[in-house]
């Protein structure tokens, strides 16, 4: 009879978890890259097929749009500023190779996991820091730190699993 809450059992779901979150780290991370396309499709499908969220909420389509149109003019007129996404894109790709780490060995690399936590709190003052100075509308800030809200909830449970995981390890006996 297998033990479900045993260390081989909280190892695998400590893994999954762990693989959810950085596939959704990464998602987000490589979303940045084709920034200039995936504005252009959003705001030609809030005067299409999500026409109706357009009417529901027509100031999330002028802000769509607006972001769009600055989007676009930055391409064509200085795009090495769009290279600033390029490195945010990249640096969601590096974080989430350091929670190979965690995912090896939860235990020892727990301060992985705490990591990505700090990085999620960190979200919440910059948006409300660097939101307003660059003239983004609040509730804009709002969907922003919710990135961080949302992203440490996964990462507070799996630290949960991993110090009972090292609880449970702890009191088993070291082979000599």
């Amino acid at each position: 009879m297998s033990d479900t809450n045993g260390p081989r059992a909280l190892i695998e779901r400590i893994r999954v978890w762990l693989v959810v979150f950085v596939v959704c780290l990464v998602l987000s991370g490589v979303t940045a890259f084709p920034l200039v396309t995936e504005l252009r499709y959003l705001d030609a499908s809030l005067d299409g097929w999500a026409a109706p969220v357009a009417e529901l909420l027509p100031g999330l389509a002028e802000w769509i749009d607006r972001v769009r149109g600055g989007v676009e003019a930055a391409d064509e007129q200085a795009p090495y500023l769009l290279y600033g996404t390029d490195w945010l894109a990249f640096a969601h790709l590096v974080i989430a190779v350091a929670f190979y780490g965690a995912y090896r060995d939860p235990v020892r690399n727990v301060w992985v996991v705490e990591f990505g936590m700090i990085a999620c709190v960190g979200i919440i003052p910059l948006a409300l820091i660097s939101g307003p100075v660059r003239g983004i509308p609040f509730w804009w800030s709002v969907i922003d730190m919710s990135f961080g809200v949302i992203g440490i909830l996964p990462l507070l449970h799996v630290r949960r699993m991993i110090k009972r995981l090292e609880g449970a390890t702890a009191a088993e006996p070291v082979p000599a």
